[in-house]
């Protein structure tokens, strides 16, 4: 059976659900779908682990989130980053698993009432190849996936994870305490996402 090809009236009917979240993250992000993918990289000590879980307090605001903390698990550093961030104000609504295989993950999905937003932190530490990546997201359309990826050189580490980048809606990079998007619902021109002000100060004096 030969798959079907969309009409351009087909895809002006479509309709999606955005995130009708306010200026700051309109600002740099636009109004992505709420289940857009996510690729957010960025190098160490970067701002990237502290965007993520702003993120992730956000994305409580319009569902529940579970966060896979695969690469730190719930050290010393995530309790720290849960307790500035008051992460308890959403307990409701943010869960962390750190030792789910991709079975599991899958299991505890298909469960009702479970997360709209999953993050993958990181797609490196988790060790699924690109096309289990790709089946995960095929699995759960309604669903928004985040991928969290390493660097090397300033690109994602492995050949997966730069294949992950290109098939994602929004691609985020975070640099110097900045996160700026480079996906395809780009908000306003030269906008970014302050993770962090006085570490965006501290790096611009070289400090």
């Amino acid at each position: 059976m030969s798959k079907r090809a969309y009409s351009v009236r087909d895809i002006e009917s479509k309709k999606w659900e955005t995130l009708p979240w306010g200026e700051k993250w309109s600002a740099p992000f636009g109004h992505p779908a709420d289940n857009a993918s996510w690729f957010i990289s960025g190098s160490s000590a970067s701002g990237k682990s502290s965007f993520v879980m702003q993120l992730a307090k956000e994305l409580c605001n319009y569902g529940k989130v579970l966060y896979c903390s695969y690469e730190e698990g719930v050290n010393q550093s995530f309790q720290h980053r849960l307790e500035y961030l008051h992460m308890n104000e959403v307990q409701g609504r943010f869960r962390v698993v750190t030792e789910d295989s991709y079975e599991d993950l899958i299991a505890r999905l298909k469960k009702p009432k479970n997360a709209k937003f999953i993050i993958i932190d990181s797609f490196q530490v988790s060790d699924w190849d690109y096309p289990q990546a790709v089946q995960l997201m095929k699995m759960f359309p309604k669903r928004c996936f985040i991928w969290i990826s390493q660097e090397k050189k300033s690109q994602p580490l492995g050949g997966g994870a730069v294949r992950l980048k290109y098939i994602c809606d929004m691609k985020v990079r975070v640099m110097g305490y900045k996160a700026y998007c480079q996906g395809r619902a780009i908000g306003k021109a030269g906008e970014y996402y302050t993770v962090w002000e006085d570490g965006i100060i501290q790096t611009s004096n070289n400090l």
